[in-house]
């Protein structure tokens, strides 16, 4: 059993941006400029315990989020826009 302690090499994880941005009530072409200009804010975080091999990406813009949940090669498990 691997050592969840140890560091652990991170995924490559895409995901879709056109997805985001309207999860996020935006347009393609507006999200890639709030990107671009630090206006989007985002978080990754790696599950530990139950969710250990699990990445929570979040994107928010003023009010609104938009979360994803995947597993190590991708797969999305889960999503919620608010």
């Amino acid at each position: 059993m691997a050592d969840p302690l140890a560091p652990q090499p991170l995924p490559e994880i895409e995901v879709d941006p056109a997805a985001v941005a309207q999860a996020l009530g935006l347009s393609l072409r507006v999200f890639q400029q709030l990107m671009d200009s630090g206006r989007i804010r985002t978080l990754s975080e790696r599950g530990t315990g139950a969710e250990f091999g699990q990445y929570r990406l979040s994107f928010w813009h003023g009010e609104r989020r938009y979360r994803i949940v995947t597993d190590a090669a991708g797969h999305v498990l889960s999503r919620e826009a608010r």
